[in-house]
C-alpha cells in the first residue's frame, strides 16, 4: 500500500472508529490504543486517572511494541475492517 493511501486509510478508519456508537469490546479496544499510538508516535505514559487502565494500555503497548509506525497503521485498519465492519 503507498505512503499517501495508508494515511489516508488510516484516517478514515480512525474516524469510522470516534464516530462509532456501539460499545467496542475492551480487548479490540486496547489494541487499537497501542497502533494507534503507534502510528502516530506519541509515547507518552498512558494518561488515566484509574491505575488499572494504566496498566492495562501499557501492557497493550509492550505486547506491540516491535511495529513500526506504518505497520501499526496497518494493523489499525486491518482491527477496524475484522471486528468493527
Amino acid at each position: 500500500m503507498k505512503k499517501k493511501k495508508l494515511h489516508t486509510n488510516f484516517k478514515t478508519a480512525v474516524a469510522f472508529v470516534n464516530a462509532y456508537s456501539t460499545p467496542i469490546p475492551a480487548d479490540v479496544l486496547l489494541k487499537l490504543y497501542a497502533y494507534y499510538k503507534i502510528a502516530n508516535e506519541n509515547f507518552d505514559n498512558p494518561g488515566s486517572k484509574t491505575p488499572l487502565i494504566n496498566a492495562f494500555k501499557a501492557n497493550a503497548l509492550i505486547q506491540a511494541k516491535n511495529m513500526n509506525g506504518e505497520e501499526a497503521m496497518k494493523s489499525y485498519i486491518n482491527l477496524v475492517n475484522s471486528e468493527l465492519k
